[in-house]
């Protein structure tokens, strides 16, 4: 279990992290997300001991991060994919960790095996892809079999099916009963990783809550209605106060908003209009995070109309 307390992170007259609480519970995926310039990786690196908090704390298991004898047993953490001596091969980069932390030799080459870089292994670190360089971090943070594992960004760099591989690894780890904290600002990707989520802006915590329910409160819902009686539809549907919009990709089409698709139906059945499509409409969590974050981004564009009027 990661636990955070009041934490908060200065530098200088920048306040990076303000007063920061959350706690990531084992068997789930959280997914931490926030505009550029939240607070995440300095969080994130707190979390580790590599930055130290200007107050408050952040516990791994009940203690802090320098308190662990043997920290890749307890922690894993992917923060820079990059972070490998060039001249290294791969496995040689994780032996001197394995090393590090008293770990077996033989865990080497099946954490190789488990990211697929065992035909590259004695490759040097420096010529690896990116994709390749985040799944050489992968392996140092499942190195120690850890029950807790921290992933800043983990999919930059990936292909499509490496996507797909890293989804199912961080379901895995987490069915397994470990925890896993995600950072990434693919957020449809989130939406098919994370059960939970941590939102910060301005180093402030937003809210804490699974994905379901954040999309469900942040993000408007509609309910999509086709039927040869669209006029009869909307007239039945307009006597009740329900808002009404003609779909603008469709004939005989309607996108109803306030309502759910049984009341629809209902409302359709007592008038007697024939309905040939009824389908809800969910929010997207990345309309949800807009909305909820629109006030904590630090670095937003102009006016994109005045732009496009002036054709600069």
């Amino acid at each position: 279990m990661i636990e955070t307390r009041g934490l908060t992170k200065r530098y200088g007259p920048t306040l990076a992290v303000d007063d920061l609480s959350f706690t990531i519970q084992p068997g789930r995926v959280t997914g931490f997300v926030g505009p550029n310039g939240a607070g995440k990786s300095t969080t994130m690196r707190m979390i580790l001991g590599l930055d130290r908090p200007t107050s408050g704390h952040a516990l791994i298991d009940g203690r802090p991060y320098g308190d662990l004898d043997h920290p890749l047993r307890t922690v894993g953490a992917l923060l820079d994919a990059k972070w490998v001596h060039p001249n290294r091969s791969a496995r040689s980069h994780l032996r001197w960790l394995a090393r590090s932390n008293r770990l077996p030799a033989g865990r080497v080459d099946e954490v190789l095996d488990q990211v697929g870089l065992t035909a590259v292994a004695d490759r040097r670190a420096g010529t690896f892809s990116l994709g390749m360089s985040q799944r050489l971090g992968i392996a140092g943070a499942l190195l120690g079999d850890p029950g807790i594992l921290l992933f800043d960004e983990p999919v930059n760099g990936l292909d499509p099916e490496g996507i797909v591989w890293i989804r199912q690894l961080m379901r895995h780890l987490a069915g397994e009963g470990r925890s896993v904290l995600v950072s990434s600002h693919l957020l449809p990707e989130m939406a098919l990783t994370a059960t939970e989520l941590v939102v910060i802006g301005r180093g402030r915590l937003i809210t804490q809550s699974s994905t379901a329910d954040f999309v469900d409160k942040a993000a408007t819902s509609s309910v999509r209605v086709r039927s040869p009686q669209l006029l009869e539809l909307a007239e039945v549907l307009m006597r009740q106060g329900i808002e009404v919009h003609a779909a603008p990709d469709g004939d005989q089409t309607l996108v109803v908003t306030g309502t759910d698709t049984a009341q629809v139906g209902e409302l359709a059945a007592h008038a007697g209009v024939v309905l040939h499509e009824l389908a809800l409409h969910r929010g997207s969590l990345e309309e949800a995070f807009m909305h909820i974050t629109g006030h904590d981004v630090e670095y937003a564009a102009g006016n994109q109309n005045a732009l496009a009027t002036t054709g600069r």
